[in-house]
């Protein structure tokens, strides 16, 4: 769904199952609003649009609902389970608020409040079978919520059915999933059906001879090498039971050589782990909602003293790739996917990778690296040594201020513009935002900077002057400062290119021939014995 971007787009724009006016002069219902947020995502995304009347000839009426945009938008995401962006546009002086949402998930009808919502041309209904049905075609059949024929309750283990009981009431606060039977939980969570055990539910609660015997390849295998060298690992055990009941042992594996970085501001020393328990579980439940159990091959998590490299075969799901895989979700076996949701483990269904690239960021390490990623392998990356310690004293003084503002694409411009990487289309669509919240200086055309007082967190200043020293002006105004302080014996031209030793002599010529003629320095002497002055 392409977007609209400007007022007088929006103004033109046909109302219908795209795109949603909202007068709400004062206030909206959030409820109200998440259904047509769903809606919009189901018909194939669009945008919410507050303070622009919706009968023509429309008007710009101006909104102060939702005054705290980016928290509702949080509220979104974590009700519907789809990446939801805003925009605030002013005209006139005043305010109008569009949501913009994504289309739904290849395979997975939106839902709020247990109905998928459409719109209709102008009107609000729920979601036809039919339509259900063709959704559910998208991603082909869900292996996971096929039968296991031959597997039964018995086939299950009590640990692992207990472990999600418990985290499921931990989520839900509902003490009543406490006195349910097996049978009822492991049926009202999708484990179970009328027809049988699914191999979700074998999966993630089977006992070791089930899974041995109907999915053998479901396994997880951890090793820890010290070293790169070929042969036995120093460390190894197989899992092949269901996943809550080894989920716990796999981290207690990773975390016991788990080494602390340190790091100084101040008075104060912080500790950061070389592997973050909420990255490294993200990476495994993903591994485990995404991998194509048909195919043979195990689930592989290799440790090493500086990095965790998670393998899992069949290659990414269908219309997933690199370049999106921050913005479309598809649970290749969407039972897990729902499993493990209900009970809290993933952080929010489809954002897990969000997530790990936003810690990422935050703990000033390489972001995750796909590298060996082909059509049969999932092989992701995470390299767990700090790369700038400086950089965390930049991102705490961010994070105090306005973390819960930042979306990942905010993280990501912020880490690119740190390491001096170039922006791609997203994250220069979030610069005049970052601007705004003084996270951001614009220096120049198309030419952008952390803020000063960034850098000064760092100890980093002198990389603020010498990126910002590339604009033009900037770089008069150092060739001027440096002629007025030293006024009285005057400044030869080889004085000025110590000041700015990235540029050429006809550069450096060029910028002192514009302040000649602005009036602001002149020379005295001729030729090489030429001394320039500030006027005063």
């Amino acid at each position: 769904m392409t977007h609209t971007n400007s007022i007088q787009e929006l103004l033109e724009a046909k109302e219908g199952e795209h795109i949603q006016f909202k007068e709400a002069k004062n206030r909206f219902d959030f409820e109200m609003a998440a259904k047509c947020c769903c809606a919009l995502a189901n018909n194939g995304g669009g945008q919410l649009v507050f303070g622009i009347t919706d009968k023509r000839p429309r008007r710009v009426v101006g909104t102060s609902a939702f005054n705290q945009p980016e928290r509702t938008r949080m509220k979104l995401i974590d009700k519907l389970k789809i990446n939801i962006d805003f925009r605030i546009l002013s005209y006139e002086g005043k305010r109008v608020l569009v949501f913009d949402v994504r289309e739904h998930p290849i395979g997975w009808p939106v839902q709020c409040g247990g109905v998928a919502w459409i719109y209709e041309g102008d009107a609000l209904k729920p979601m036809s079978e039919n339509m259900r049905r063709k959704i559910y075609d998208e991603a082909g059949i869900d292996f996971s919520g096929t039968i296991c024929a031959g597997a039964k309750i018995e086939d299950l283990d009590e640990t692992a059915i207990d472990n999600f009981r418990s985290k499921w009431i931990d989520k839900k606060g509902k003490k009543k999933l406490a006195t349910l039977s097996k049978e009822q939980l492991l049926h009202d969570c999708g484990a179970v059906t009328d027809e049988g055990v699914t191999y979700a539910g074998l999966i993630l609660f089977g006992k070791n001879q089930a899974i041995r015997k109907y999915l053998p390849q479901a396994e997880i295998i951890f090793e820890y090498r010290s070293s790169e060298s070929s042969g036995p690992a120093n460390q190894r055990e197989e899992f092949r039971s269901g996943f809550f009941a080894c989920y716990d042992r796999i981290w207690e594996l990773i975390n016991l050589r788990n080494d602390k970085q340190h790091y100084q501001e101040g008075f104060f020393v912080f500790d950061i782990a070389t592997f973050n328990e909420r990255v490294v579980r993200e990476v495994i439940l993903n591994a485990v909602s995404h991998r194509n159990y048909p195919l043979g091959g195990s689930i592989f998590i290799r440790q090493f003293r500086d990095r965790l490299v998670v393998e899992s075969p069949g290659g990414l799901p269908l219309g997933i790739t690199l370049d999106n895989i921050l913005d479309r979700q598809l649970p290749r076996n969407r039972r897990i996917a729902e499993i493990l949701s209900l009970c809290g483990m993933v952080e929010r269904s489809g954002q897990g990778m969000n997530l790990i690239f936003e810690l990422s960021v935050q703990e000033a390490k390489p972001l995750p690296d796909f590298t060996g990623t082909d059509d049969f392998f999932v092989k992701i990356t995470l390299n767990g040594l700090i790369i700038d310690k400086a950089m965390l004293s930049v991102i705490n003084r961010i994070s105090t201020k306005c973390e819960e503002l930042l979306s990942t694409e905010d993280f990501l411009t912020i880490n690119a513009l740190y390491h001096g990487l170039t922006l791609d289309k997203k994250m220069q669509s979030r610069l005049k935002r970052l601007i705004d919240m003084g996270i951001v200086e614009h220096i120049g055309r198309k030419k952008y900077v952390l803020a000063r007082s960034l850098y000064a967190a760092a100890g980093k200043t002198g990389v603020h002057t010498r990126r910002v020293g590339l604009d033009r002006d900037t770089n008069k105004e150092l060739l001027l400062k440096h002629i007025r302080q030293n006024n009285a014996v005057g400044t030869p031209f080889k004085e000025l290119q110590q000041v700015l030793p990235g540029l050429s002599r006809n550069q450096i010529r060029v910028l002192i021939r514009e302040l000649r003629n602005q009036g602001e320095i002149f020379p005295a002497g001729r030729t090489s014995g030429t001394k320039w002055h500030a006027n005063k």
